[in-house]
């Protein structure tokens, strides 16, 4: 087994304080001047298309994807693949479609959407909901898998040093972005992003060249696809014992359209950077250059998984690795997956090359921690403390309210992150525990937006409704992929909020219905043809592998 050498610590040293004095650098401020609640939570609404596009990556791509989804790809196969495929399409919509109402409308916080369109009592609600939701699925999963990784890669891999890395990488996000707020998140991020895509092909690279006995990366690649070729096809038939994961055809027009849209178009740590835009056109480039980096991402966190599951399974014509069945299985005979990737770091990558890559992981890591950080504490000072706690009327208070959330959240995530050691793929299990939630939120943002009839009083019985129906769902006798459940969920409580608003509404429009003149969805031609590639690309990925 490799193991880290001084070269391989000075390199990851060395990217330590590079991300420290940037972060550091971008969070200062004129003498004599303060921060102001625009310049910490939204970067002054300055960032440029590429900074936005790279720091949306950054904080999507984290330990979920590099450890988690790589696990998935060890399980199921290139299938898994598609919430990234989907993910570009989705962003393309997002752009057109919502950003310029959201822009429109001033927003710091998407729960500021809620209060404009319905009222205080259901912005409250949600904003107490995905204050929870951040610290204890996001914060704590990310927390729990990055020092999962590092113990695999560094430790020995048995969990002794699992809380030091936890402790550490906390501490590592914290340095810049409590201090910093967005601006020092977004700017980081762009060095991240370049960092883990390097780190991640490096990776994928060298792993595909140890895959046979002869080496070589076209070798290996033809290898793994000759002989797992069933886990480079989608998921079609139901007696494939990954369909309750991905069910087939409702891939593509069902439920992972409101997994997808949930998080790309109404996840706070997600659409902060496009609201801290320069303008609305350099917002959407940069949500179409975001697209473009997600339809590579398999290639770097599916790919690797593959690899493993073929070194871990040894049909013939595979390098023979040494220990590799006891490194992968459990005393009680399952399959760790969630260790594919850094097992691949720890066992092939060479000296000087394993500290950069293991600062890109540590890059994918942090940036999502520093991100989901931000956006705690923005909807928490923003429609928490601001409206309910503040005393002082000139704002003056709320980014020292803003620093102190950070840290709170981060101690609360550090303590809580341990439980999460008994789940098996982390990646399905984030998409399962949030898909009981995501629907009915969704089914109150679209018909807040499309809808003008639709009612408060309509949205808070629609998305109160809506957990004991994804509940009842799961429930039923006959077992339903949780994929389809998010959809029939969301589906049904759109009907609720559409009949609530028959009975109670008072006039054809709501009086907070939004404007929507055609005008504002009109895009520029880069973006366009940025959308029409993004698509064609799409076309060409499920002919070949569907």
């Amino acid at each position: 087994m490799g193991t880290f050498h001084t070269l391989d610590y000075i390199i990851f040293t060395a990217y330590g304080l590079l991300i420290l004095s940037v972060g550091l650098w971008v969070s200062r401020t004129k003498k004599g001047t303060k921060k102001s609640a625009e310049d910490y939570f939204l970067a002054g609404k300055s960032l440029p298309f590429w900074a936005i596009g790279a720091s949306l990556i950054a904080a999507n791509i984290s330990a979920e994807q590099f450890i988690g989804m790589s696990g998935s790809g060890f399980a199921i196969g290139l299938a898994i693949a598609s919430y990234e495929w989907m993910a570009a399409l989705t962003l393309i919509i997002v752009a057109k479609f919502f950003l310029p109402i959201f822009i429109k409308e001033g927003l710091f916080t998407i729960p500021q959407f809620i209060e404009r369109r319905y009222n205080t009592n259901l912005k409250t609600i949600l904003a107490i909901f995905w204050v929870s939701l951040f610290i204890f699925v996001n914060l704590t999963s990310v927390l729990y898998l990055g020092a999962t990784a590092l113990d695999t890669i560094l430790g020995n891999g048995d969990g002794s040093m699992r809380m030091n890395f936890i402790i550490g990488l906390a501490l590592f996000a914290a340095a810049y972005s409590i201090w910093g707020g967005l601006s020092a998140v977004a700017w980081t991020d762009v060095i991240q992003v370049v960092l883990l895509v390097i780190g991640g092909l490096i990776t994928t690279m060298i792993a595909l060249h140890h895959v046979t006995p002869d080496g070589g990366i076209l070798a290996g690649a033809d290898h793994i696809y000759s002989t797992a070729g069933e886990k480079f096809n989608m998921i079609l038939k139901r007696d494939n014992p990954e369909f309750m994961n991905l069910p087939g055809i409702g891939v593509l027009i069902g439920g992972m359209w409101v997994a997808n849209l949930y998080y790309w178009g109404f996840n706070q740590y997600i659409i902060q950077r496009a609201l801290a835009a320069k303008s609305l056109k350099e917002a959407q480039k940069g949500l179409a250059f975001a697209a473009f980096l997600k339809l590579l991402l398999p290639v770097f966190v599916v790919i690797p998984g593959i690899i493993a599951y073929v070194m871990f399974t040894q049909p013939e014509g595979t390098a023979i690795i040494e220990n590799i069945r006891s490194d992968f299985t459990r005393a009680d005979g399952s399959i760790v997956y969630d260790i594919s990737y850094p097992w691949l770091i720890r066992t092939f990558i060479p000296t000087g090359l394993k500290g950069l890559v293991v600062a890109a992981l540590t890059a994918a890591i942090v940036s999502s921690l520093a991100s989901m950080l931000n956006s705690t504490s923005t909807i928490f000072t923003m429609d928490i403390y601001k409206p309910y706690l503040s005393k002082r009327t000139d704002g003056s208070d709320l980014v020292f309210v803003g620093r102190i959330a950070v840290m709170v959240a981060l101690a609360i995530a550090v303590f809580v992150a341990p439980v999460l050691q008994t789940m098996p793929q982390m990646f399905q299990y984030i998409q399962e525990y949030t898909g009981v939630v995501s629907p009915g939120i969704l089914a109150v943002f679209l018909m807040g937006l499309f809808y003008k009839k639709a009612t408060s009083t309509a949205a808070i019985l629609g998305v109160i409704s809506s957990i004991p129906v994804a509940l009842a769902l799961k429930l039923l006798p006959v077992e339903m992929p949780f994929l389809d459940q998010m959809f029939y969920t969301c589906i049904i409580t759109m009907a609720v909020i559409a009949m609530v608003s028959l009975v109670t509404a008072k006039q054809d429009e709501d009086p907070k219905a939004i404007a929507l003149p055609r005008e504002i969805f009109i895009t520029g031609k880069k973006f366009n043809l940025s959308a029409y590639a993004i698509m064609i690309i799409l076309v060409a990925l499920y002919a070949v592998f569907w």
